[in-house]
């Protein structure tokens, strides 16, 4: 396992968006990374179509694929690129899987060639994994761990131009967390057992993709960071607070590296909003959402989130008829058009401008969208990289500094927050300054504590 010791950047001021350190070229002529943003457009079948086989695969790729392709075109878009999340009966019918993946790499290929236009699919393949189960074994042919692999393995020899995963390791713990306000059980559940999950996953992932010639692309904490961000929600919901979401979210960030350590190479999973971390910290180029990913949830960073990206997502959108078109027609001219404003400013020299003028916009709206601002993510990256190669360390440190740089900025009044905000910040900072510093230590605490309180969490299923 290759660890970051150092950050790609040697300053935050150096990041922005469509560029990279490291670029990554694939499909039919997408270069991510090189010099432009790169609009991903990102759907889901209408339900109830996967009652039907053939109306499900029909939906994937005569209607979805052709009708974000031909409006990117019939707009004048060099470049696109699809994500098809796969719903969960595609994790289970791999026969299903394989046609639909295959009937899309032969769609884009041909319309690549007809309109010039660049073009790739991401396929995103579901953790269907049971926690009450072994997650990890090399379970039989039929098991959720063994059809994960399988998926994987389904999807790179039909044709996908990048594999990604939402994963969901230490998901039982963080569910027990967030509910009962516990940045302690978040730090075990994200920070250190879904590092493992993470890192045991993608060393197999990496393989797959190596041999088939697929770009392994990353994970994303989307199953713990981005449910404790949809909970904190926007100034009328209170059910989690914004400071904790906000340290959960510095500690996804450790999670996602992992998957960078253990051999993906980017562009990172649109939903990973902890991707403007990572990127400060490998200089591999990320897909990001924001402000286009109203069609699937709210949230507090809208602006904020394209400071950086090096392709622009509009999260998930169900298939359906608009008045403008079917809803992807719409949302790729979104976020199409707000790729060529990017892609403008960078031709004209203002994409610095622009970047600041996006993170200024939404900097002090929340806890989150203040460490998420570059170069406070800057901050919080640097600080993983020096903690060493310890999980747990990399995890607290960047909990810890995300704290810190919270409270100086409401001390220094810079961000507002409410009193139940204030509290649960001094809390947070108060358990994680009293946690030990010995890794097996806390491991041995929080095994103790936690499979107690969470009665399906198995040790095993990490390793340890």
């Amino acid at each position: 396992m290759n660890r970051f010791t150092r950050m790609a950047y040697n300053c935050p001021d150096d990041m922005t968006f469509g560029r990279s350190k490291k670029p990554v070229s694939y499909g039919s002529g997408i270069k991510v990374g090189a010099g432009k943003v790169i609009p991903e457009i990102n759907y889901a079948p209408r339900v109830g179509t996967e009652e039907n086989r053939e109306k499900l695969r029909k939906q994937y790729v005569q209607y979805i694929t052709k009708d974000c392709v031909e409006r990117a075109v019939n707009l004048g878009f060099p470049d696109l690129q699809l994500e098809t999340e796969w719903i969960s009966l595609m994790g289970k019918d791999l026969e299903l899987s394989a046609s639909i993946v295959n009937s899309q790499k032969e769609f884009i290929e041909d319309k690549h060639s007809r309109y010039n236009i660049n073009l790739a699919v991401r396929h995103t393949i579901p953790d269907l994994r049971l926690f009450d189960k072994n997650i990890r074994t090399d379970a039989e042919k039929g098991d959720y761990p063994a059809l994960l692999i399988e998926s994987a393995e389904v999807a790179c020899e039909n044709g996908a131009d990048v594999l990604s995963i939402e994963s969901i390791g230490g998901k039982e713990i963080t569910d027990y967390a967030i509910t009962h306000g516990d940045i302690t059980a978040y730090l075990f559940g994200s920070g250190y057992l879904g590092s493992i999950d993470v890192m045991h996953l993608w060393t197999q992932l990496t393989d797959i993709c190596n041999r088939n010639g697929t770009v392994p692309g990353g994970d994303s904490n989307c199953a713990s960071a981005n449910m404790t961000m949809f909970m904190a929600g926007g100034f009328l919901d209170n059910d989690v607070q914004k400071t904790f979401s906000a340290i959960a979210r510095c500690i996804s960030a450790a999670r996602t590296l992992c998957a960078m350590e253990a051999g993906a190479i980017g562009p990172g999973k649109d939903c990973g909003y902890e991707n403007i971390i990572v990127k400060a910290i490998t200089g591999m180029p990320m897909s990001q959402e924001g402000k286009s990913s109203q069609c699937a949830h709210c949230d507090l960073v809208g602006n904020l989130m394209a400071q950086c990206c090096d392709l622009w997502s509009n999260e998930s959108v169900e298939y359906h008829p608009e008045f403008g078109g079917t809803s992807v027609q719409c949302w790729t001219g979104q976020i199409g058009y707000e790729c060529a404003l990017m892609n403008t400013a960078i031709l004209t020299k203002k994409d610095k401008v622009l970047r600041d003028l996006y993170m200024m916009s939404d900097r002090s709206r929340s806890p989150e969208s203040y460490i998420l601002s570059f170069d406070n993510a800057w901050k919080i990256g640097k600080s993983i990289v020096d903690a060493g190669e310890s999980i747990y360390e990399r995890s607290k440190s960047a909990a810890i500094t995300g704290a810190r740089i919270i409270m100086d900025a409401y001390e220094g009044k810079k961000l507002g927050l409410t009193k139940k905000q204030f509290l649960t910040l001094n809390k947070i900072i108060r358990d994680l300054e009293s946690l030990p510093d010995d890794e097996d230590m806390f491991v041995d605490e929080c095994i103790r504590k936690y499979g107690v309180a969470v009665p399906h969490f198995r040790p095993e299923n990490y390793g340890l």
